[in-house]
């Protein structure tokens, strides 16, 4: 009981986040939508997915400075974590000024690439140079909320992104509304947010922990850095994989047409909601295995893997109920375009089976970047992502879109089979090495 209430105290918080932290685009939109014009709502699309994939890459500061920092928080080492903060915080600065010095190249690859032309590339390119600005702030908060979950303190992390939300819907709508400003004051108020929330996040870790001083020589020493070098890497390339398996689905899925690209956007909102809430139990795995690593508590460490995955398989049965019983009506909530519905309806089937091929996957990833064992996470990406194009290959001109989906499932079965065969390895390692 004790151990489930652990996991419940950092995974609701973290589900809460993750729930929440979509609405900063969508109140964007929203906003956007009555300035009038068309272009202004596509522009807020593109720009919104432009800084999407560019920080989703930029992703293993949460998860490397999470894994690190819980494993430094159950040694009870003061130093270790303070250092870990630190620099995490100087890589996510120093590459947040490379975005910024990269700027230009930046927005026109993507623009290029998205193929925008005309007013909405204009206002692309206008919400994009005033939104840059925020990259280093944003960056920043990627390590400081990996830093609060490591420490166990998934509530700080979910304050920190609440803060953000509202103070960009109040921000935003003072901008557009009494200043009369268009796409610019949606732009400047989500900096500010942006900004504030960065600044939000450290008043809380100066309020609620102690750090150590640390010097900057310290944060560049050799194996310290090497280490947090080494997880960083091999979680970014993991996360390269995972984009293109992403970008390669939604690629097939507007190949099909308008209709099918559409079907499978709405049900791609069935994977992503139920990835608000399992990877809330992975944010979990990362901060306990973490912590129970650093402790040499091997026995707390399998404990802890076993009652992760049992919540896990009741958050999967749990939505594959919902998903079977009420998924043609969630389609019908999600768009009133009868054409779509009922295309995206054949294929809902696939949808009510992927919480179970999927959730080991998630926890598993929690388990591995709390445990810092990043390699295994980019084995299972690299062996995962070939089965997805393999099966792709060979289903997809026999089956088309049905085909395009059995892959992205074996695809997330994959991941998880792969990480529990190496989970098996590592928790038999750490009950030898307590």
């Amino acid at each position: 009981m004790r151990l489930d209430r652990q996991i419940l105290a950092i995974a609701l918080p973290a589900i809460v986040t993750n729930i929440t932290t979509p609405l900063l685009g969508l109140m964007d939109v929203a906003i956007t939508g009555h300035l009038g014009r068309a272009e202004y709502i596509a522009a807020i699309a593109v720009g919104g997915n432009i800084f999407n994939m560019l920080y989703w890459i930029f992703s293993f500061l949460r998860s490397g400075t999470s894994g690190l920092t819980a494993q430094a928080y159950g040694a009870g080492d003061t130093q270790a974590f303070s250092r870990v903060f630190f620099r995490s915080l100087v890589v996510a600065v120093a590459l947040g000024a490379a975005i910024l010095l990269c700027q230009r190249p930046v927005v026109e690859i993507f623009v290029k690439w998205m193929d925008v032309t005309g007013d909405t590339a204009l206002f692309t390119r206008q919400y994009f140079e005033i939104l840059v600005w925020g990259a280093p702030a944003f960056l920043c908060t990627y390590s400081i909320s990996g830093w609060f979950i490591g420490m166990q303190d998934s509530r700080s992390a979910m304050w920190m992104s609440l803060a953000i939300n509202v103070i960009n819907m109040a921000a935003s709508l003072l901008l557009v509304i009494v200043f009369d400003m268009k796409i610019e004051g949606v732009a400047a108020g989500t900096l500010i947010a942006q900004w504030s929330g960065l600044a939000i996040g450290a008043v809380l870790v100066a309020k609620r922990y102690t750090l150590s001083r640390v010097k900057f020589s310290d944060l560049m020493e050799r194996n310290e850095f090497g280490r947090f070098f080494r997880v960083s890497r091999d979680l970014f390339l993991r996360t390269v994989c995972l984009v293109a398996v992403t970008l390669w689905f939604t690629r097939v899925g507007a190949s099909q047409g308008t209709v099918m690209l559409a079907a499978n956007t709405l049900l791609m909102q069935f994977f992503l909601f139920f990835s608000y809430f399992t990877d809330g139990f992975a944010y979990a795995g990362e901060a306990l295995a973490g912590r129970y690593i650093g402790e040499k508590n091997g026995e707390r460490f399998r404990a802890a893997v076993s009652r992760l995955m049992m919540w896990g398989l009741g958050v999967a049965l749990l939505f594959v109920a919902i998903y079977g019983f009420g998924g043609t009506l969630f389609l019908r909530l999600l768009s009133d375009d009868a054409g779509v519905v009922a295309v995206a309806a054949d294929f809902r089937w696939w949808i009510v089976l992927m919480p179970l091929t999927g959730f080991a996957a998630f926890v598993y990833d929690g388990v591995f970047v709390g445990a810092t064992e990043a390699r295994h996470l980019l084995g299972s990406m690299i062996v995962s992502a070939a089965i997805f194009f393999g099966t792709y290959l060979l289903l997809f001109p026999r089956m088309g879109n049905h085909g395009l989906w059995i892959a992205f499932l074996l695809y997330l079965l994959a991941r998880g089979v792969y990480l529990a065969i190496q989970c098996r390895r590592l928790v038999a390692f750490h009950a030898k090495n307590v």
